[in-house]
């Protein structure tokens, strides 16, 4: 993304930009994770607000807690967020979680993308990350994007768009 372009969400049909962000995992491993580590199989990004807050919690329990249902169908898991390593790291080990979590923390990718909104929450202003999440296919085209996603329940539907595509 070069700073004179116009923030987009990458689109259906569409080879998702390429991006290279570091990530957690397990153990308090850390790794650099591109897109091109994900290719040769479909897989999901799934954007969501913040570490340990109850709706993102939900969401990544959810992804969790169906994990087993996407590797019977050879996808990848792969969660973003604005938060550092360390919160990811702590997130990770407190919510048994079996996919890399990468951070965004200057929010590049995040604004390319056009997932920052700003909002007034209790008459404040507040910069929110927009809820979304990208279904790729082996070569990182674009599947599906799921937008405004609640939390609840929003695992099983990806599992079950990915489903109705075998």
């Amino acid at each position: 993304m070069t700073p004179t372009s116009t923030p987009r969400l990458p689109a259906v049909g569409e080879t998702l930009p390429s991006f290279s962000l570091p990530a957690a995992l397990a153990g308090k491993e850390e790794k650099v994770l591109s897109d091109q580590d994900f290719t040769g199989s479909p897989w999901v990004l799934f954007v969501y607000p913040k570490d340990a807050t109850s709706g993102c919690t939900i969401e990544v329990c959810e992804f969790r807690e169906l994990a087993a249902e996407f590797d019977k169908l050879k996808v990848k898991l792969v969660g973003l967020s604005r938060d550092k390593l360390s919160a990811h790291h702590k997130f990770i080990a407190n919510q048994n979680l079996p996919y890399p979590l990468l951070s965004d923390a200057e929010q590049e990718l995040l604004r390319g993308w056009n997932l920052i909104a700003h909002k007034t929450m209790y008459g404040k202003p507040v910069t929110k990350v927009l809820r979304t999440t990208f279904v790729m296919d082996g070569k990182n085209k674009v599947l599906n994007v799921f937008e405004n996603v609640s939390a609840p329940g929003h695992a099983r539907a990806v599992l079950e768009f990915l489903q109705s595509l075998r």
